[in-house]
């Protein structure tokens, strides 16, 4: 793997960053294939990210002066270890930035917010990204499945 770009940055996203988050959410979606279940509304994601109530935190990755990447995350907490970590609910590196140690800068630095573990889950069809993980010491929960209810009025997943 080459070394990571001299001049990568990684940041706290803040309220000026909405629109960039919301574009590379939007590049994940259709790197996984769901670009037709992206639903949000603009604002109450900026207010659920940046507003006095926020519940998740996003990091961006930059190379010089272009966002090649970003974590959304959220804190959760560990019963059996009685410490709080952090749920990864998406990790992105945009292609033209991959193979250069971004989303392993990305992952280091939240794995330094926590003094508990990391999770996230990783589709089925990504070897890609479930090779990297490996690479990293990362391992599938074995015996686990996630389960998911849809919001309160809304239609069950399919």
């Amino acid at each position: 793997m080459p070394p990571a770009a001299a001049d990568l940055t990684i940041r706290p996203a803040a309220a000026e960053d909405l629109d960039e988050v919301l574009t590379l959410v939007r590049e994940l979606a259709e790197y996984e294939r769901m670009a037709d279940q992206v639903t949000f509304d603009d604002v109450t994601f900026g207010r659920h990210l940046f507003g006095p109530d926020s519940v998740a935190g996003v990091l961006l990755a930059e190379c010089g002066s272009e966002v090649a990447g970003f974590a959304l995350w959220f804190r959760t907490f560990s019963t059996f270890l009685g410490r709080p970590g952090i749920w990864l609910e998406d990790l992105f590196v945009r292609p033209a930035f991959r193979d250069r140690g971004i989303g392993r800068a990305l992952l280091a630095d939240l794995r330094g917010r926590t003094e508990g573990r990391v999770e996230w889950a990783v589709l089925d069809w990504n070897e890609p990204a479930k090779a990297f993980y490996r690479r990293l010491g990362a391992a599938p929960l074995e015996g686990w499945e996630i389960f998911r209810w849809p919001p309160a009025g809304g239609a069950a997943p399919a």
